[in-house]
């Protein structure tokens, strides 16, 4: 498998940082084979924000700094401007839908704009919208 640009999503970097994360010896195993591969991770502001504060509410502050220092440094950050948040918005007050959040439409509005197919994650709602989630 050869993956030179992907997303990343809130669930895969809160699994990398969480040992009790179902998801979590999959995630470290893919992320381990995604460096070795030189692949080129992606995602957005909006990810990050959610991230941290995801992290540092279950994990603690350090856990928050260590993923900060130790991960984000590797990733290109995709920066959401007005047009791309409103679009985002519109989606998902069209989708209509308790399980979809703003920050899932962002990530779906983004990933087209940079026509981004894969996923590093474990959010279905992904593969409902058409992109390739990683295994």
């Amino acid at each position: 498998m050869e993956i030179e640009n992907l997303f990343i999503d809130t669930s895969a970097f809160y699994a990398l940082m969480d040992r009790s994360d179902s998801y979590h010896e999959k995630a470290k195993q893919l992320w381990a084979f995604l460096l070795d591969k030189n692949s080129s991770f992606k995602t957005t502001s909006y990810i990050i924000i959610e991230t941290l504060a995801l992290i540092q509410s279950r994990l603690g502050f350090e856990a928050a700094q260590l993923y900060s220092s130790d991960i984000l440094g590797l990733v290109d950050i995709l920066w959401v401007d007005e047009p791309r948040h409103n679009l985002a918005f519109e989606l998902w007050l069209g989708l209509r839908r308790k399980k979809f959040s703003p920050v899932d439409c962002v990530s779906f509005i983004t990933m087209r704009h940079y026509s981004l197919e894969n996923v590093f994650g474990c959010d279905r709602h992904f593969g409902e919208q058409g992109f390739k989630i990683l295994d």
